[in-house]
């Protein structure tokens, strides 16, 4: 398992300093992106939080999957890393 976990049916209020402190609870934060549409720079939904170590991402999955954040349920899981992805 990499150190990255893929957070999705996020409230599109929700900010990276939140879920910063969300994941917290778990282990150390090195990173969260939440992703944006290209075209109208609106949240997407979704996010990518990076965790110090393994065993924290997968804490992180583990306490936080299926949680009720700002009135939504979360889905956690380990994300899926691409090699050779080039995009457009």
């Amino acid at each position: 398992m990499n150190k990255k976990v893929y957070v999705a049916n996020l409230p599109f209020k929700a900010c990276e300093p939140e879920l910063k402190l969300l994941f917290s609870k778990a282990g150390d934060v090195m990173s969260v992106k939440i992703v944006s549409d290209r075209q109208t720079g609106q949240p997407r939904g979704i996010a990518f939080v990076e965790m110090s170590t393994q065993w924290e991402a997968r804490r992180a999955v583990s306490m936080l999957n299926k949680t009720d954040f700002m009135g939504n349920n979360l889905l956690v899981k380990e994300a899926i890393v691409k090699r050779g992805f080039r995009g457009r």
